[in-house]
């Protein structure tokens, strides 16, 4: 992309983040919510972009006027302040265009939303449930040091500990775009602990991150939903067993079902039922999307395919093995202790650059 080409689509993007940034202030687009709502992500998505532009206008113009010196003045010491400028210059701007043209890349819409997290226990027994638990674990574990919050939604618990299922809502900045690419199998060779002859088993569990529809996404008409209530199961005194505060939700046209029982009010269960159905709708539809990626181009994450083995977790030998792109390190206490973000770092790179090939194309 040649600088000037490169300079005239940052200027278009300004101009429309300034438009933008007009609308919102306009008392009837502050009245129509939902237009507010997509018009006020709009503006958040463009902030990066106009920001790197700012940053790369002003290199721009800071090399010409080096060269200006260099070609026109005469006095030494400017002329080689001007030198070291120019050189300088010249090594930053070929990595901020690189920067830009990722972020000129239309990102996945759904990439700022909230997430969904599902873990469950897959080929393995009650080893499978225990790595599940594991899982989760290194989940919310990571989740604190991003300073996300994470609501369990369902549970149902292993036999020996763990989860044969269990399923959260994160909410933060761009969760979706960061946990998506957990989506898949995750494999553990290990020994159990219910194994008396020291033998390494392999087990599994799958992990599906949805992004959460928001409200303006998906609208349920209620007449095509059946709403069931029972008693919630599991620890939190007498008032669990005996109300029926535990909400399950059937969508007649699809066959899902969603409940939740983690609160103790009928009404707040509802609420997070809807928001779950209302996710799992918006889902259907997006996995249709995903599988148009993929046929397009081979992807390594970005998938509908939840069946896909994404990663091995070897505790005999310390390591941790990402197979979409042969990705290894050998400090897996570490990584469970929830230090994941080098391994996401390298997936997103690596993602980048298939991403930039595909728009070259």
């Amino acid at each position: 992309m040649a600088e000037n080409s490169l300079l005239e689509k940052l200027d278009g993007l300004k101009a429309k983040y300034e438009s933008i940034g007009a609308q919102l202030g306009d008392p009837e687009v502050i009245a129509d919510m939902k237009k507010y709502v997509q018009l006020n992500k709009d503006y958040k998505e463009l902030e990066p972009i106009v920001a790197a532009g700012n940053r790369y206008r002003k290199m721009v113009e800071d090399l010409a006027d080096a060269k200006n010196i260099l070609l026109n003045e005469k006095d030494d010491d400017l002329r080689e302040m001007a030198k070291e400028e120019a050189t300088a210059l010249e090594e930053e701007l070929p990595k901020m265009e690189e920067d830009i043209r990722i972020l000129l890349i239309p990102a996945d819409p759904q990439d700022s939303k909230n997430a969904i997290l599902e873990i469950r226990g897959g080929t393995g027994g009650d080893e499978a449930a225990i790595f599940a638990g594991d899982l989760f674990r290194m989940y919310t574990k990571y989740f604190e040091r991003k300073g996300w919050k994470c609501e369990v939604t369902s549970v149902s618990e292993g036999a020996a500990g763990g989860y044969k299922e269990i399923v959260c809502k994160v909410s933060g900045e761009k969760v979706y775009g960061t946990l998506k690419y957990e989506s898949g199998v995750h494999r553990v060779q290990r020994v159990p602990q219910t194994e008396t002859q020291g033998r390494v088993h392999t087990s599994a569990a799958s992990v599906a991150v949805l992004p959460e529809a928001d409200e303006f996404d998906v609208e349920i008409d209620m007449k095509d939903v059946r709403k069931d209530l029972f008693c919630s199961s599991g620890p939190g005194g007498q008032g669990v067993n005996t109300t029926y505060s535990a909400v399950r939700l059937t969508h007649i046209p699809s066959g899902i079902v969603v409940q939740c029982q983690d609160e103790r009010s009928q009404l707040k269960n509802l609420d997070k039922a809807l928001a779950e159905l209302r996710t799992r709708l918006y889902n259907l539809e997006y996995e249709k999307y995903l599988n148009d990626i993929t046929a397009k181009r081979k992807t390594m994450v970005s998938t509908g395919d939840r069946s896909a083995k994404i990663r091995t977790y070897n505790y005999p030998q310390s390591r941790v093995t990402d197979h979409r792109i042969g990705y290894t390190m050998y400090n897996l206490p570490v990584f469970m202790d929830g230090d994941i973000q080098e391994v996401i770092d390298q997936l997103q790179i690596a993602e980048n650059a298939e991403r930039l090939k595909a728009a070259g194309e």
